[in-house]
């Protein structure tokens, strides 16, 4: 079966959203540690920001950019069940 990219790319555009999510709550973890208070105000929206980019990026190819996403935001969100 042969998806039209433009199906794939709208896929990845909406698997950006949590990946993005998630790497921006990582980031604030990182930069600011477990008691990163409102960091998140900035960096959530700069990681949706990258992830979506990433997922309208041109030079890689729309299945392999829906892939990663997916399995970005599925890793983010196990690991964020484990922690909680």
């Amino acid at each position: 079966m042969n998806v039209p990219s433009g199906v794939v790319v709208a896929a990845a555009v909406v698997a950006a959203l949590p990946f993005g999510w998630g790497l921006g709550l990582v980031a604030a973890l990182v930069i600011a540690g477990k008691d990163f208070g409102q960091l998140p105000i900035m960096t959530v929206p700069l990681g949706i920001l990258a992830a979506l980019v990433f997922a309208l990026w041109p030079s890689v190819k729309p299945g392999k950019r829906l892939a990663i996403l997916v399995a970005g935001a599925i890793v983010f969100i196990v690991i964020g069940q484990l922690t909680a």
